[in-house]
């Protein structure tokens, strides 16, 4: 995938992600302090403000200007407003320019940190990446997160601003922002347990609230044992001082403990989904799949067939067991199965693809005769780029009666740009 479609892709994303935060800040239970204007912003609301518009806004801010002054309290939220419409229009420059003044009177009027500045943050962000800043974007991002942390006491926001913060690091690794990627995964476990521990004091440890900050620990986990250690070694080699190469000891560490983390991460899911939906229920037959794969991934083959017949035993005694079993073991399946540690492109139609891989899966997961069965014009460069990459994966092998076997005829289909 090249890295305009892969930051064009993660720019989609990431708005998606950014908007959502802006629009359930204040309904979540943020309890603002006297002169602080934070409200809810939801879809709803941001219809009524794109629909009175820029003009209007605009209005009202020489209105205030004029009334009150150049720092009346309630500027603030009215070039929120005036943000939104810009946003609304697609006129981001001007849009982050309301924000930041917006932002600049917040500060004055309110404070250095508070809740106020969090939705004009999170809007003024969602601009930066809609113009593909994505450096500004991450300078930001880190204002917000020291806001959020000196604002908010901990309680469901917080653990949602931990969680959106590893969001944004993951995003920042995979667009290589400033070439320490190994720092970002670092940061993306570090917040997703926090998140973790913030709502396992608040809910206890069978809270199904936990199930999204572990899976983000799981995902940080693949990307820290998949790392490649040519890079670490190249960052190292150009570190300027102690700082950095404490760093890099850091991520070594974190590396040696991985396999033990995300078994343990994997572990505390299982138990989550037991407790909520009991034994012999696809969620925990899913979890111990899943224990599985890290375990395959890894080359620990016989362990993982263990925990794979595990997932069987549970799914044995269900009158759907035959359904069940064929959803999970049916056929063979990439790994990492998580998504966002994926190696490949994400399958297409075959109509809509322009280039057709066909192999077979052997007991042990590995893809031999591969061979492409197209007659596209995609280039031949571009089809062995994926068929090396296809090589290398490792398949969780499909299974019949607890065992795995070998699978004929597998098709994959990509549309590569």
């Amino acid at each position: 995938m090249s890295r305009t479609l892969l930051q064009g892709r993660l720019r989609g994303v990431l708005l998606s992600i950014v908007l959502a935060a802006a629009q359930g800040f204040a309904a979540t239970g943020q309890d603002d302090s006297p002169g602080q204007s934070a409200r809810a912003e939801t879809p709803a609301h941001d219809e009524t403000v794109a629909a009175i518009g820029g003009s209007r806004y605009r209005e009202a801010i020489t209105e205030l200007e004029s009334s009150q002054g150049a720092y009346a309290a309630p500027m603030s939220e009215t070039l929120l407003g005036l943000g939104i419409a810009l946003q609304s229009e697609d006129n981001h420059r001007e849009a982050i320019r309301a924000f930041k003044r917006g932002i600049h009177l917040s500060r004055i009027n309110d404070g250095l940190y508070t809740p106020g500045q969090i939705p004009m943050l999170q809007r003024e962000i969602a601009s930066h990446l809609a113009l593909g800043q994505y450096a500004e974007a991450d300078e930001r991002q880190a204002y917000l997160y020291r806001v959020q942390m000196r604002s908010q006491p901990a309680g469901i926001t917080r653990a949602q601003a931990f969680i959106q913060q590893a969001q944004w690091q993951y995003t920042a690794y995979r667009l290589a922002l400033d070439g320490q990627a190994y720092a970002r995964v670092m940061s993306m476990w570090d917040l997703y347990r926090l998140a973790l521990t913030d709502i396992m004091g608040r809910e206890g440890n069978s809270s199904s609230l936990l199930l999204e900050p572990l899976e983000g620990m799981l995902l940080a986990q693949y990307l820290i044992a998949d790392y490649d250690a040519q890079s670490l070694n190249s960052s190292a080699s150009n570190a300027d001082g102690f700082p950095m190469q404490n760093q890099q000891n850091r991520f070594n560490a974190y590396r040696a403990q991985s396999y033990k983390r995300g078994q343990a991460v994997i572990q505390a899911i299982y138990d989550i989904q037991k407790a909520q939906h009991g034994d012999h229920s696809p969620e925990t037959a899913t979890s111990r799949a899943m224990l599985g794969d890290w375990m395959l991934w890894h080359g620990e083959r016989e362990s993982a067939m263990k925990a794979y017949r595990e997932a069987v035993a549970e799914l044995t005694p269900r009158e759907d067991a035959e359904v069940s079993l064929a959803a999970l073991f049916g056929e063979p399946v990439e790994l990492p199965d998580i998504e966002g540690a994926r190696q490949l492109p994400a399958p297409a139609k075959p109509e809509e693809a322009n280039l057709q891989l066909q192999f077979r899966v052997d007991k042990r997961g590995k893809v031999v005769d591969l061979e492409r069965v197209d007659e596209n014009e995609l280039n031949e460069a571009a089809a062995n780029r994926i068929m090396r990459k296809l090589r290398k994966t490792q398949f969780r092998p499909r299974l019949a009666m607890g065992e795995p076997q070998d699978t004929e005829a597998v098709t994959r289909a990509y549309e590569i740009q």
